[in-house]
């Protein structure tokens, strides 16, 4: 990837979704998604193969799925666009092989506390898991990205030092990660810290194989991004509106959102793919669809006149 150019991975669709108390229909998803991607985004998190019971928002998303493959080149759907699901089980695996996917994702953590509630089961357990998801997808052409929360702060444990979102990072990679999600699951991080971390992951890891996902709880989500890119990373983890938020870590506001996202790094000279005119056509859309106002300064303010 060309120092210049930074992916987005558009995470709304799934993490955004599926903390909001709304559960919007399949066919509401599918045209959100046809629009992230018309509009230039080619990473898309569509969904979650999680129990419908405890996820209800994430209901159908087999369907999506399978919907969305058929219709790739066939309309604003781009026939580059890489879609992703996030799988936490065996059963999980089941509907995702059903379903076509090329991309899927596991979920731990650096702190047990949150592991446990979020996920019911150890951060051990979380990594055994993902292993056996491994060996079973042997053969078939799926890549697998994992996503490591709390890497710098847990609601129940507090601040977590470097080693511990580090030692599962490494531990994922191992097991064939292409790509790990660094999580600022409470949105507390602050610069130094987000330097402080990658400096001693980077020690280990490629920067190429790292992507940082932050919360604007505490609204340093953008300046944590800037340094994150000053120490090489090229891909970030945003939601549309900045949809989302986490049911088990109280307080955590939404996603850091795309429109800063996409706005900030153009502004600085990197290249997004991302079409903002047409992303802040979303944010509009989808606050009718969500009935509240969108969290983005950008698409409230509009851009700037050149």
């Amino acid at each position: 990837m060309s120092k210049r150019k930074v992916k987005i991975v558009e995470v709304g669709p799934r993490d955004g979704l599926q903390s909001e108390e709304i559960s919007l229909s399949i066919p509401t998803r599918f045209e959100m998604i046809s629009r992230l991607s018309d509009c230039g985004i080619s990473n898309i998190e569509v969904g979650s193969f999680v129990s419908e019971k405890w996820v209800p928002q994430m209901k159908g998303t087999l369907q999506l799925v399978q919907k969305l493959i058929h219709s790739q080149g066939l309309g604003k759907i781009s026939r580059k666009a890489q879609f992703s699901t996030l799988v936490p089980n065996m059963r999980g695996l089941e509907k995702a092989l059903e379903s076509g996917i090329q991309e899927i994702a596991f979920f731990t953590g650096a702190s047990e506390s949150f592991t446990k509630r979020n996920i019911n089961c150890s951060v051990q357990e979380s990594l055994k898991r993902a292993k056996d998801i491994q060996k079973a997808i042997y053969g078939h052409k799926i890549k697998t990205r994992g996503y490591v929360s709390t890497a710098f702060y847990c609601p129940y444990e507090g601040r977590m030092t470097p080693s511990r979102g580090i030692g599962v990072t490494r531990k994922l990679l191992d097991l064939g990660c292409y790509e790990i999600s660094i999580g600022d699951t409470i949105g507390a991080a602050t610069p130094n810290e987000v330097k402080r971390f990658l400096e001693k992951l980077f020690k280990y890891v490629d920067p190429q194989q790292i992507a940082m996902h932050f919360h604007d709880t505490r609204g340093t989500a953008i300046a944590n991004v800037v340094a994150s890119l000053d120490l090489g990373v090229r891909v970030f983890d945003s939601s549309v509106g900045g949809l989302g938020g986490c049911p088990y870590a109280p307080g955590a506001s939404g996603n850091v959102s795309t429109e800063e996202v996409v706005y900030c790094l153009e502004g600085m000279g990197f290249r997004t793919g991302v079409d903002l005119k047409k992303l802040i056509e979303i944010n509009q859309w989808l606050e009718k669809k969500m009935k509240r106002p969108m969290r983005s300064p950008v698409a409230l303010a509009g851009l700037p006149r050149l």
